[in-house]
Parts: C-alpha cells; sequence; structure tokens
C-alpha cells in the first residue's frame, strides 16, 4: 500500500477567501490535521489550546492547537487543526476529512464522498 498525498486549501474561519494551497499525507489514522506553524500564521490562525500526542515510540508531544477551515474539490469543513512544528509530518488526519464528508479510498488514494446514513426510530 502506497502513501496518499494530496493538496487542500486551508483558511481561518474568519476569513476564508484568503486560502493558502497546503500538501497532506492523508493519515485517516490522525484524529486532526497538522498544518505547518507559519502556514497558520500567515492565515491568521491562533491556537487557543494545546493538544498531548502520543508518538509510535510512545514518547509524547504537546503542539497548539486551533480551528481552520478546508477545502477540497467543491467541499468546505471546518475542524480543529495542529500548528506542527518543523520536523512534524504535515497530515490530513480523520475529523477533518469528516468535516469534508469524505473517505480515503486506499486502493484509488482518493478521497471519496462518506456514506451518510441516519438512524430513524421504527
Amino acid at each position: 500500500m502506497g502513501l496518499t498525498t494530496l493538496t487542500l486549501e486551508v483558511a481561518a474561519p474568519h476569513a476564508t477567501e484568503r486560502r493558502e494551497r497546503v500538501e497532506f499525507l492523508v493519515d485517516s489514522g490522525a484524529v486532526y490535521s497538522f498544518v505547518p506553524r507559519p502556514v497558520l500564521e500567515r492565515l491568521g490562525i491562533s491556537p487557543h489550546d494545546r493538544q498531548r500526542f502520543r508518538l509510535a515510540d510512545g514518547s509524547t508531544i504537546e503542539r497548539d492547537r486551533g480551528d481552520a477551515v478546508f477545502f477540497y474539490a467543491g467541499r468546505r469543513g471546518a475542524a480543529p487543526v495542529i500548528f506542527a512544528e518543523p520536523g512534524d509530518a504535515t497530515l490530513l488526519g480523520a475529523v477533518t476529512l469528516e468535516s469534508l464528508g469524505l473517505v480515503l479510498d486506499a486502493i484509488r488514494r482518493d478521497l471519496v464522498p462518506l456514506p451518510m446514513v441516519i438512524a430513524t426510530a421504527a
């Protein structure tokens, strides 16, 4: 199985007309998306919290967390975003994918519409 990279546009919730294109490694196993801090700062996105993450080697890191709007293939979704530091990968995580109504098709290595199911009372 190969790696999937895609380019999306990112914007601040208060200024969605000002966007920046970012190339992401799609990681549906990651909860949040990681975007380089300089990109988020240029867009005027400020952190409002810190989040702790456990790495594959068992160590932990802390990163700032804010909110961003993501655009892909005519879709728009708002999601938390992590301020990636030097050495961090630029990741597109599950919460962002779900906010866009998309899921990774690992065979085609592309994003496809997320099947939406609504349960109703009998």
